[in-house]
């Protein structure tokens, strides 16, 4: 069967859509087929599935092997806010697909490749996380992680289609492809991202994945002279394979040291820096949580050490801001909106972060283009660093009817992602392993919150979001109010935080003293407490100040 689906129902009636588990098999279980001719230049059908429809696919799907996928659900005041959510989780549904030879995958990549890139796997991956879809994207990054090689330069597939083979468009042979160097990185920080949220063993256990996350850090650096004693003083192309042809688009893409592909005048970008902190550091945490002690302080120092060359090496005093680039000639140049220092965590907190969150706002207040690809990654930057107001109108401006190639996979799934962990706030805190030494209610994990309302929404629920074991609901009034349910799942630890400085907060009908939050979301205070929700139990946090 063939369908042609290019968008989803851009709004919905109500702010409340009927629960349905999953869109995918009334969509088309093993053959659906997108379509993409010229996609800015013509106009294409809207696919909107009658409230029958719906209810036929949420039967089937019932009794179908995919249970769990689908089941995230969003109530809230803010009509605009809800539809935004309807459409997002609908059209990243409508991604999602089993029975082909590459198993359960999601498009991330451009539309009608009808394949999958690390890239966008790896930003994608906590909207598909949300929506039930988690071990499609383990599925789809341990492709990644098998076809690691020697002969690739310790590359893997920079995209895979349906039919589990490396995306002709990419891929020739093992000496001419398409690669943007920051992929292994990103790939590596998705795997632990994913560890913490679904709590999935085969990312610490799987021989695949660490023999990925191993040769990324170590040989891979090595090959692409990506170590800090050599990336400043490398070639932009190397280990070409054969001759040197320039009509041969891949001898020149082999290896981009950036994510940027439009100039090609650059040994390496800030990007590329960036993403290698993260990897560095998701590698430390990972090998911590094996109770590899040396190789996790090995590379916990390696990832500051990268941290601290970005925010000294890269930062141009001059301009207050961060350079974009090191030019053929080696020296650092221009000065980009640089989201990559924010996104990957690698600013340093304090007048630097906050200068490239700035640059963020005047862009966006001056209405500079940007590439959707970027725009996408701007709400979930923009809560993380204080901004609810922008983030929330750029959810609206990514979702609206009408603008420019939002059906590109990545945007549904990233304002699923900034939904749950930007404007719900839910995070996930990793506790030190050796923490287990001395704290006797150790666990590994606790589930933060955070609301990150504005005054156009005065109440949100998210509901059905999976965190490893459980199953939770949550729900926020305002700033001001918090109520978790712990609705499947064993005992959690809830760590319940409100913006600003309070003295005091109200647990459960009870005073409890407020602990100001490390992760002050730059420099504004944030106050929290700790308490434990048993299994079937609902708790409300809320301030009184």
């Amino acid at each position: 069967m063939s369908v042609l689906l290019t968008t989803l129902p851009s709004s919905l009636s109500t702010v409340k859509m009927t629960r349905m588990k999953s869109l995918i098999a009334l969509l088309g279980r093993k053959q659906i087929l997108l379509i993409c001719v010229s996609l800015a230049a013509i106009p294409l059908p809207t696919l909107v599935p009658t409230r029958q429809q719906a209810e036929r696919s949420a039967t089937r799907e019932r009794s179908s092997a995919d249970e769990g996928v689908g089941l995230l659900d969003f109530d809230t005041s803010d009509a605009n806010l809800g539809a935004a959510f309807n459409w997002a989780r609908l059209q990243a549904l409508a991604y999602a697909f089993r029975g082909d030879p590459a198993g359960d995958w999601y498009e991330a990549a451009l539309p009608g490749r009808q394949a999958f890139c690390m890239r966008d796997v790896s930003h994608q991956s906590m909207g598909a996380h949300a929506l039930g879809l988690g071990r499609y994207t383990r599925n789809m990054l341990g492709k990644f992680a098998e076809n690691i090689s020697e002969a690739k330069d310790w590359c893997s597939y920079w995209e895979i289609n349906r039919e589990n083979h490396p995306a002709p468009v990419d891929y020739h042979d093992d000496g001419d492809f398409w690669y943007n160097l920051p992929a292994n990185f990103d790939v590596l920080d998705a795997c632990h991202r994913m560890y913490m949220w679904s709590g999935d063993r085969a990312y610490l256990s799987d021989r695949t994945f660490l023999n990925f996350y191993k040769r990324t850090v170590h040989d891979y650096v090595q090959r692409w002279d990506l170590g800090l004693d050599r990336i400043m003083t490398r070639s932009r192309i190397m280990n070409v394979r054969g001759r040197v042809d320039a009509a041969n688009r891949f001898k020149r893409n082999r290896g981009i040291p950036s994510y940027e592909e439009s100039d090609q005048n650059f040994v390496v970008a800030v990007d590329q820096v960036a993403v290698q902190y993260a990897g560095y550091l998701a590698y430390g945490r990972l090998e911590a949580l094996l109770g590899n002690e040396e190789a996790a302080r090995e590379f916990l120092k390696r990832a500051n050490d990268v941290k601290s060359f970005l925010n000294q090496v890269w930062w141009d005093k001059d301009s207050a801001s961060y350079y974009s680039s090191l030019g053929l000639d080696h020296k650092l140049r221009k000065h980009g909106l640089n989201l990559s220092v924010l996104y990957y965590g690698a600013a340093e907190e304090g007048p630097k972060s906050e200068s490239v969150v700035n640059a963020i706002l005047r862009s966006i207040g001056n209405k500079e283009p940007i590439g959707i690809e970027e725009q996408s990654h701007l709400p979930e930057i923009l809560y993380r660093y204080g901004k609810p107001d922008p983030a929330y109108e750029q959810i609206l401006d990514l979702t609206a009817e009408g603008k420019n190639r939002r059906e590109y996979p990545e945007v549904s799934y990233a304002v699923v992602g900034a939904i749950v962990t930007g404007l719900m706030g839910i995070d996930l805190v990793l506790a030190e392993p050796e923490k287990a030494l001395q704290e006797a209610l150790y666990v590994e994990v606790k589930v933060s919150t955070l609301p990150g309302l504005t005054s156009k929404t005065k109440w949100a629920e998210l509901k059905h979001v999976p965190i490893r074991a459980n199953e939770i609901n949550l729900r926020h009034d305002a700033l001001s109010k918090t109520t978790l349910t712990n609705a499947a799942g064993p005992a959690l630890i809830w760590n319940a935080c409100f913006p600003g400085a309070h003295r005091k907060l109200l647990a459960n009908g009870k005073a409890v003293e407020a602990t100001p939050s490390g992760s002050a979301r730059n420099g504004q205070p944030v106050s929290c407490t700790t308490t434990v929700v048993g299994s079937g139990e609902r708790k409300i946090v809320q301030t009184i100040d």
